[in-house]
């Protein structure tokens, strides 16, 4: 059984740093995509961030791009998010997802694409 463990948000001032890390388990992890994804209240889940098996190829959401990155550890079955410059707007809770197919990076910013999903951790970003 696949699992995905978020952890690493806070609550930080606008222009600080986190680093969320989302640890796998429960199959070969270094096969698979792995995607960040963010929902803020009254909102829907949207797109940050995604990186192909190896993390050869890495995609990003406007909102974020300059700003965030994605990385990955096979060795250590973890993939990250390094935030920074944070800004209010940045604000929701962030879920790390991974999906069924090896060695494909179709559809990594659609959250119909992946099928596990972590539980999610809170970031919060004062102004």
């Amino acid at each position: 059984q696949v699992q995905l463990v978020e952890s690493g948000g806070g609550l930080v001032q606008a222009g600080g740093s986190l680093r969320l890390s989302c640890a796998a388990s429960g199959r070969t992890f270094s096969r698979f995509k792995m995607g960040w994804f963010r929902q803020a209240p009254g909102k829907e889940r949207e797109f940050v961030a995604a990186i192909n098996w190896s993390g050869s190829s890495t995609y990003y959401a406007d909102s974020v791009k300059g700003r965030f990155t994605i990385s990955r550890d096979n060795a250590k079955d973890t993939v990250y998010l390094q935030m920074n410059s944070l800004k209010p707007e940045d604000t929701a809770v962030y879920y790390c997802a991974t999906n069924r197919r090896p060695y494909s990076s179709a559809g990594y910013n659609y959250a119909d694409e992946y099928d596990y999903w972590g539980q999610g951790t809170q970031v919060t970003v004062s102004s």
